[in-house]
C-alpha cells in the first residue's frame, strides 16, 4: 500500500505529487478529462456523447426503468436500475464551477448542494450559484433519504454569517438561500445563527431576496419567530414526504409538527405585517400514490403555505432508501396544475426540481 502516500488532500503539510511529476511530462487538462469521463461513465454503466462545442454529456444506457426487487435465493441478480430518459442531464464546463469551490473553501462554508450530493450541483455551481448551509456539516438527525452525515456538529462559528455574505456578495447572488443541518444540540435549534445570518447578507446585499430553509426546530415557536423576525423574504420548511412514509424516510421527525412550524410562520407573517412568503417541498419516488401527494397539497393549503416544489428522490448512496418509482414528467405537469388550483402562489414541480433549485425562479414577478 505503499503508492497510496502519493494521495494526499490538499491543505496538508506533506509531500503533493501531479500526474506530470509521475509520468516526467506535461499533461493537459484535455488529455485527462476524456479518459476519467470514460472511466465514470464505465463504472455508472453511462454512455458518454461529445457535442458540436467538445462538451461532454453522460446519457444513461437503455434498459428498464423498474426499481430492485428481492432475489430469491440462487436466482440470477437483476439489472441495476438506470435513470430513465427524463433525467438524464449534460455535464457542464468545470470553470465556474472551480470558482465556486475556491470562494466556499476561502471563507471554509459548506453548502447543501455538497452536503446532501445534491445531483443539480455542477448546474448550479455552474451557474455561479449555491445554497449556504450553516451550523456545521454534522447533523443531528438521520433521516434515510439525505445524505449529510449524521454525528456531532461542532459549536456555531461566531464569524459564519459574515462569511456567508460576503460570499453572497462576491458571487453576485441577487437571491440568497440559507439553509442548515439540524441541530437538536442546542437550545434555540440554530435559530439565533439563522438570524445573525439574514441581518448579515440583509446588511451587504440590501436588494437581494434572502430565503431561509429550516428544520423543523423540535417545534419550538420562539424560535421560528426569531427567524422571521430577522426579515426574509421566504421562509421554508420542507415536509419532504407523506405522512405515512414519515416512519421510514424521516424517523426523528413528525408531520403534523412540520405543519404547525410553517402554520407558524405564516401566522406571525401576518400579525406583524411581514410580507413573508411561505413555502415547502416534498419528493416522490419513496413509495407514496399520487392520491397521498395531493393530500400532502391540500394540508399545506390549510396552513397557508405559499410556495411548493415537487422533485423526483434520488439514492444518494446504497445505504440510502432505494427509489420506489421513477415519476415521469406529465404527472409532475398534472401536480403543478392541482396545485395551483388549491391556491398556490407558485409551483416548481419536475423531475430535478430541488428546494434551492432556481429557487429565485418560482418567487411570484420573478422568472430565470
Amino acid at each position: 500500500l505503499d503508492h497510496f502516500r502519493l494521495i494526499v488532500p490538499c491543505g496538508l503539510d506533506k509531500p503533493v505529487t501531479s500526474i506530470s511529476a509521475q509520468l516526467g511530462r506535461p499533461v493537459a487538462t484535455a488529455e485527462v478529462a476524456a479518459p476519467l469521463a470514460e472511466c465514470l461513465a464505465e463504472a455508472l454503466g453511462m454512455e458518454l456523447t461529445r457535442g458540436a462545442t467538445g462538451c461532454l454529456s453522460a446519457r444513461a444506457k437503455p434498459t428498464d426503468t423498474g426499481c430492485k426487487q428481492p432475489v430469491a435465493p440462487g436466482a440470477a441478480k437483476p439489472q441495476t436500475p438506470r435513470l430513465p430518459e427524463w433525467l438524464r442531464k449534460p455535464i457542464p464546463p468545470a470553470g465556474v464551477s472551480k470558482k465556486v469551490r475556491d470562494l466556499l473553501r476561502r471563507h471554509r462554508l459548506s453548502t447543501v448542494c455538497q452536503g446532501a450530493r445534491c445531483p443539480n450541483r455542477p448546474e448550479c455551481f455552474g451557474r455561479g450559484t449555491a445554497a449556504f448551509m450553516i451550523l456545521g456539516d454534522h447533523c443531528t438527525r438521520n433521516c434515510r433519504f439525505c445524505a449529510v452525515e449524521p454525528g456531532q456538529p461542532g459549536p456555531p462559528r461566531p464569524d459564519e454569517p459574515e462569511a456567508v455574505a460576503r460570499a453572497a456578495a462576491e458571487m453576485g447572488l441577487t437571491h440568497v438561500v440559507i439553509t442548515s443541518v439540524t441541530r437538536d444540540d442546542l437550545p434555540d435549534g440554530g435559530s439565533a445563527q439563522f438570524a445573525r445570518t439574514v441581518r448579515q447578507v440583509r446588511r451587504l446585499l440590501p436588494e437581494a431576496t434572502v430565503e431561509v430553509l429550516t428544520p423543523d426546530f423540535q417545534g419550538d415557536p420562539a424560535a421560528v419567530e426569531r427567524v422571521c423576525g430577522a426579515g426574509p423574504d421566504v421562509f421554508n420548511h420542507n415536509v419532504e414526504t407523506v405522512p405515512r412514509l414519515y416512519a421510514e424516510v424521516r424517523p426523528q421527525a413528525r408531520y403534523r409538527r412540520s405543519l404547525e412550524v410553517l402554520a407558524w410562520a405564516k401566522r406571525l407573517a401576518r400579525d406583524e405585517g411581514w410580507p413573508l412568503l411561505t413555502k415547502s417541498g416534498l419528493m416522490v419516488g419513496l413509495g407514496e400514490t399520487d392520491d397521498e401527494v395531493a393530500r400532502v397539497m391540500t394540508d399545506l393549503r390549510h396552513v397557508g403555505c405559499d410556495l411548493l416544489t415537487i422533485g423526483q428522490y434520488l439514492q444518494p448512496t446504497p445505504r440510502h432508501l432505494p427509489v420506489r418509482r421513477f415519476v415521469p414528467p406529465g404527472q409532475f405537469d398534472a401536480w403543478r396544475d392541482h396545485a395551483l388550483k388549491l391556491g398556490f402562489a407558485a409551483v416548481a414541480a419536475a423531475p430535478h426540481v430541488r428546494s434551492s433549485y432556481h429557487a429565485e425562479s418560482i418567487l411570484p414577478g420573478r422568472r430565470g
